[in-house]
């Protein structure tokens, strides 16, 4: 039997990076799967036809985390279709640099909504269902910027630093229900955010870490089923750092 066989498992922005090998890792371990994708049609038909054996444990969704009623849909749909939920990781997450004096309005907002309020209303209505179970994981993706600060993400580096606060609160008003609320941050990750880079800015941006290199998406993904195991039952309020020693 796999760690997470017979577990529902819903992972937000689920089809692309890090998210999706945070969602192909759980559906290896034969959980049935929640993914969840903003808009982008093409990697949500990639994931599926990539995943075709395990198609009847996979229930991809198109939702904006950031949208209440949008959530309380995907909510209303899990609890007819699953009745239950037993991990969440909060994967979703958007970015809009500008250095803070040329910041306008939506490159905050858009940020702290998808970011750090997306975040607060899917753990709102998963805190409910794991509660009749007395059973639950979440996970926060968060980032090294949220005690780093980059110059040029202070909106993100705003948003990811709520989700640590977030989580260690939560942590303290569902321990008594066996439920686990902690964070993942990773540092630079070989994904599509890193797509684009000048090189010269990637080197920078490498020399910046310990190992000297960026990680996989799949080192985050065993971050975060370990904190999903039974093996890390213990373990809540807590920050794991996937960075390199960055």
């Amino acid at each position: 039997m796999k760690r997470f066989e017979g577990k529902v498992v819903l992972v937000s922005g689920a089809t692309r990076g890090i998210g999706k090998a945070i969602a192909s890792a759980f559906i290896e371990e034969d959980a049935t799967l929640i993914g969840l994708y903003a808009g982008n049609e093409e990697s949500a038909a990639a994931f599926m036809a990539e995943h075709q054996q395990a198609q009847g444990r996979i229930d991809l969704r198109r939702c904006n985390v950031a949208d209440p009623q949008q959530v309380a849909d995907l909510f209303e749909h899990l609890e007819n279709c699953h009745q239950r939920l037993d991990i969440l990781v909060n994967n979703a997450g958007v970015r809009r640099d500008a250095v803070l004096a040329m910041m306008n309005d939506s490159q905050w907002q858009e940020v702290i909504d998808t970011n750090l309020t997306g975040t607060f209303l899917m753990a709102r209505k998963a805190v409910p269902l794991m509660m009749r179970n007395k059973f639950g994981r979440i996970v926060n993706i968060t980032s090294p910027v949220a005690r780093l600060g980059f110059a040029g993400q202070a909106n993100y580096a705003a948003s990811k630093a709520g989700q640590i606060a977030l989580a260690r609160s939560l942590a303290r008003e569902v321990a008594r229900k066996k439920i686990t609320v902690n964070c993942v941050s990773p540092g630079f990750i070989a994904t599509d955010f890193l797509d684009g880079l000048p090189g010269e800015l990637l080197d920078e941006y490498r020399k910046m870490v310990p190992m000297r290199r960026f990680g996989t998406p799949a080192e985050v993904a065993h971050a975060v089923l370990f904190l999903c195991s039974a093996e890390a039952a213990y373990i809540s309020g807590s920050v794991l750092e996937v960075s390199g020693g960055l």
